[in-house]
């Protein structure tokens, strides 16, 4: 007997994604951090993805009315920022998360700043967390898209933490996720895995 959801197509998921920078919200520079999280994930999924894509200043209020919104109105099953996390003044972004969050996944966090850590020492001024908010995940990215890629992927001595977000998603009654093996590879317990696509 076949199981219907070899054949069945991916899932269609919706995404907010979230840029947090003062400057580049009052154009003062292009923002490259929606482009990269919107490539990286284009490339990494094979869901249909609706991104929903905010740009925003570095304020605590109007950051945590985006991701209320994005979960609560929008119903993204996925929320990732960018920027806002060191430890200047105006980087209040894992403030705003946790005004926001039902629970926190710390895990996230710890292994963002271990990846980091193999590029550059200064990552453990990092502060990024990682959330859950309904059936949602929203997890804070660093700002540089170069970082992005590497905290989202990985690299051969430490594990990207895209490679979880599927399982967790599915923990948390989101849609399931498929990710090229290419590009990442998610992790399931065999008895949470679907059959292969054909």
């Amino acid at each position: 007997m076949t199981d219907a959801r070899h054949d069945a197509p991916p899932e269609a998921v919706r995404i907010g994604i979230v840029s947090i920078s003062d400057r580049a919200s009052s154009g003062v520079y292009e923002d490259k951090g929606l482009p990269a999280l919107q490539d990286w994930l284009s490339q990494a999924l094979l869901n249909p993805i609706e991104f929903q894509p905010r740009l925003i200043p570095d304020e605590r209020a109007r950051i945590a009315a985006t991701l209320r919104e994005l979960v609560d109105e929008a119903r993204c099953d996925l929320v990732l920022t960018t920027g806002g996390t060191g430890p200047a003044p105006r980087d209040v972004t894992p403030e705003a998360t946790m005004d926001v969050a039902e629970r926190e996944m710390p895990g996230f966090g710890e292994q963002m700043r271990q990846i980091s850590l193999h590029f550059v020492p200064t990552a453990i001024l990092s502060r990024q967390v990682a959330v859950i908010r309904g059936q949602a995940l929203i997890i804070n990215l660093p700002g540089q898209p170069k970082a992005i890629a590497e905290t989202l992927a990985g690299h051969e001595k430490a594990s990207g933490i895209f490679a979880a977000v599927p399982y967790c998603l599915d923990l948390i009654g989101g849609p399931y996720l498929e990710t090229r093996d290419s590009v990442i590879k998610a992790f399931r317990p065999k008895t949470a895995q679907r059959p292969p696509r054909a």
